[in-house]
């Protein structure tokens, strides 16, 4: 007599792919339902208030503001002369470390708080830890250098 080609784990493998079919189709049947019970279902509507809030009451007409066309700009606003801010490049800061034989140290802007590299190319005076210094910043291959150092 010839043995069964069904062997235990492919009939345990079976059972489970159907139980796996009836479950998914459970839960279509569900979503179904639920969809029907709540009506279109899908993406419930939102508004937008007046001041730019996203709810879900529509918003009040009589706070409706009225914009011409001409108005409202697209990009960056032109410049006045007004407008731009005197910058000045010497900045003022104190030296928190440096290091004569390796020719590098690191200055600390007294405005901004910010830590700014410096190497003895750019230095002009002779500079130890703590001094006071004025610098102009350039940018380097890691952010703002210090260049142009001299004592304050």
């Amino acid at each position: 007599m010839a043995k069964s080609q069904q062997t235990f784990s492919k009939s345990e493998k079976e059972k489970k792919r159907l139980k796996k079919r009836e479950d998914k189709r459970k839960k279509m049947e569900a979503r179904k339902l639920e969809k029907d019970e709540n009506g279109a279902g899908g993406i419930p509507i939102a508004y937008v208030d007046h001041n730019g809030n996203l709810t879900d009451t529509p918003p009040d007409p009589s706070m409706k503001v009225k914009v011409k066309a001409e108005n409202i700009e697209i990009g960056i606003p032109k410049k006045e002369e007004g407008d731009e801010e005197e910058f000045d490049p010497i900045r003022t800061g104190k030296v928190s470390f440096y290091d004569n034989s390796k020719g590098f140290g690191f200055i600390i802007d007294l405005e901004t708080n910010e830590k700014h590299f410096t190497h003895v190319s750019g230095i002009i005076d002779d500079i130890a830890e703590d001094d006071k210094v004025t610098f102009e910043l350039e940018k380097g291959q890691r952010g703002m250098n210090a260049v142009r150092v001299k004592q304050a």
